[in-house]
């Protein structure tokens, strides 16, 4: 059996204001194209399906019209939804739709509802995609699990994952081939990939160790938009697209995962075209703007640090004139503007219970207790699940 793990579409997010939603159907055309060539059966997409619980009429027709291709370029679809995504929307339907190849798993608390039970020539290949799990969520419906955190929610999902194998391997007589999908933070992300997350990745909801993925021949991991290897069986795809600067891996793709009679067989990228690449430019605006070894780069996405002593007037529209879709300029030159930078470069990787931690230490001379950041994490938690089941 031939997967394609993906994650992340993100339908309908913008990059700095600007619309990607037909770079994202061009990119899923490709897709298909490649599921045709490569002779692919099934399609994983991690979780973040779409962008917003509220996903607008055009966004949903997009993942119809995409879904649509891949299925008939021969693969059947398995997605779990993300923090991005409402369960109840994304999930909407499910029942009819797994007869005709696409499954949607959106239920967190029915474990037996993340299996997908396919077959090849070697037996069977146990599919289980976890949905997104909010620690708050499964934390007061279960409340004799013991979950606070994200890795603790893993745990509870994946040990009934594990039990799910060994019945079903009982009941065959044999061993069972298992991918799981799952959409968390997990431990041993490049520390150079600034693309997580902060909910997750500083919110006081922990990381998942690669340990919890263990006794499955493969983990489809979602939440990182860049490509990481964490282990040869646990692995992030990243987004199809580039949606920040910050994104560590400049290609886009997805892994192609073989499975043979025994389990993981090999695992390739396959590559996905990028319609418009990212680029960064250090200098002074005008040699930028007269700089020839930049010649090509004129439609991609820009980024420009400049390092002029005074700052620029009217840089932004200046830098349009050349690249008309620079996005983000920074001012670099004299030592207030480096200081401006790192207060800025600080702030912008404050999570939300650092947010609060610093304000309460503004208001009255010191931050949160320990007992104080708890009832902060629940709060948050309590609302981001609230927003996701809108």
């Amino acid at each position: 059996m031939r997967l394609l793990h993906t994650s992340d579409w993100h339908v309908g997010r913008t990059f700095h204001g600007a619309d990607t939603l037909p770079a994202l159907v061009e990119v899923l055309a490709a897709l298909a194209d490649r599921v045709r060539r490569e002779r692919v059966d099934v399609v994983l997409v991690a979780g973040d399906v779409f962008d917003s619980a509220m996903p607008a009429g055009r966004h949903v027709e997009a993942l119809t019209a995409a879904l649509g291709g891949i299925r008939a370029a021969g693969a059947q679809l398995v997605l779990s939804s993300g923090n991005h995504d409402s369960p109840a929307r994304l999930g909407a339907n499910a029942a009819f739709a797994r007869a005709g190849g696409l499954h949607l798993s959106t239920d967190a608390l029915d474990p037996a509802s993340w299996v997908v039970e396919l077959a090849d020539e070697h037996g069977p290949v146990h599919v289980v995609a976890i949905p997104y799990l909010e620690p708050v969520v499964l934390r007061a419906a279960l409340p004799e699990a013991g979950i606070r955190t994200q890795a603790d929610a893993m745990r509870w999902a994946m040990d009934a994952v594990r039990a799910g194998l060994a019945a079903a391997a009982e009941a065959a007589g044999a061993p069972v081939r298992s991918v799981v999908l799952a959409h968390c933070f997990a431990a041993g992300v490049a520390e150079a990939d600034d693309d997580a997350p902060r909910d997750i990745r500083a919110g006081g909801l922990d990381v998942v160790p690669v340990a919890a993925f263990e006794g499955v021949d493969y983990a489809a991991l979602g939440h990182i938009h860049s490509r990481q290897v964490l282990a040869e069986g646990v692995r992030y795809s990243g987004a199809p697209l580039h949606y920040s600067f910050r994104e560590r891996s400049p290609e886009r793709g997805g892994w192609l995962v073989d499975l043979d009679a025994a389990g993981l067989a090999a695992v390739a990228w396959l590559d996905l075209p990028v319609p418009r690449p990212l680029t960064e430019v250090r200098g002074e605006l005008d040699a930028l703007l007269a700089d020839p070894a930049l010649d090509g780069t004129e439609q991609h996405w820009l980024r420009a640090v400049l390092t002029d002593a005074a700052m620029p007037l009217d840089a932004m529209r200046r830098l349009q004139s050349r690249w008309p879709r620079c996005a983000q300029v920074e001012w670099a030159g004299g030592a207030g503007a480096r200081s401006s930078a790192a207060v800025r470069e600080r702030l912008a990787r404050r999570s939300e219970p650092e947010v609060v931690d610093d304000f309460l230490a503004h208001v009255r001379g010191e931050g949160a207790s320990e007992a104080e950041r708890a009832l902060v994490l629940d709060g948050l938690a309590r609302a981001a699940a609230a927003e996701a089941a809108r």
